[in-house]
């Protein structure tokens, strides 16, 4: 069997909605770590509010969307240049190793490499960006919670396992870190949104 055909997937096992929900909120908070623009934030003033067994990721999500349609887009896109990438450094690093280990480019980033390569993901040359870039780890859970053509979902194991090495012990100080700015205005409710869904996202692995 060439590698192509074996790569297909014809019935790929369903994918339980609150895992959708999962998916598409790391997905979310992906595109606001990485490239915000006009587009997405009216999208986010536009949508519903959602549903959630819990109050705080409601009022978190009402904020950020309440915010969205307040704000001005090219205001926020300077804002997200002046706080993530600034001229030299950057007011708030969107990077774990350096929250780990105080510098970009250390032990931390060599982990989270082997664990992509168990994965079976691999960096994209034409990004400059190392791979413990926030938006991309949010990524890489959107991709292990729903699978995609060629890949089923990971379990809730294999989650939990990408979640607690890469994400789980440092994006508390990450949202410190934009709360804290002064800088921060739209991205102060950014930050209250992933703190609140990943605080949820460490209590239901907690329970595994």
């Amino acid at each position: 069997m060439s590698a192509a055909l074996a790569q297909v997937k014809l019935n790929p096992p369903p994918v339980a909605q609150e895992d959708v929900a999962r998916a598409r909120m790391y997905a979310l908070i992906a595109r606001l770590l990485y490239a915000p623009d006009e587009q997405l934030l009216r999208a986010i003033a536009s949508a519903d509010e959602i549903v959630a067994e819990t109050a705080p990721l409601m009022e978190a999500w009402h904020e950020l969307a309440s915010a969205a349609q307040a704000c001005d887009a090219e205001a926020v896109e300077e804002e997200y240049e002046k706080l993530f990438i600034g001229v030299g450094r950057p007011e708030v690093m969107l990077y774990g190793s350096y929250y780990l280990a105080g510098f970009m480019m250390e032990k931390p980033l060599a982990v989270l490499r082997d664990d992509l390569v168990q994965i079976g993901l691999a960096r994209n040359e034409s990004v400059c960006e190392p791979e413990d870039h926030l938006a991309a780890l949010c990524d890489v859970m959107r991709y292990l919670i729903i699978g995609d053509e060629s890949r089923d979902a990971a379990s809730l194991g294999q989650q939990k396992k990408f979640f607690a090495c890469n994400i789980q012990t440092w994006y508390e100080r990450f949202c410190d870190a934009v709360l804290e700015s002064e800088s921060a205005n739209f991205y102060k409710h950014v930050a209250r949104l992933i703190r609140v869904f990943f605080r949820i996202e460490t209590e239901s692995f907690e329970m595994l």
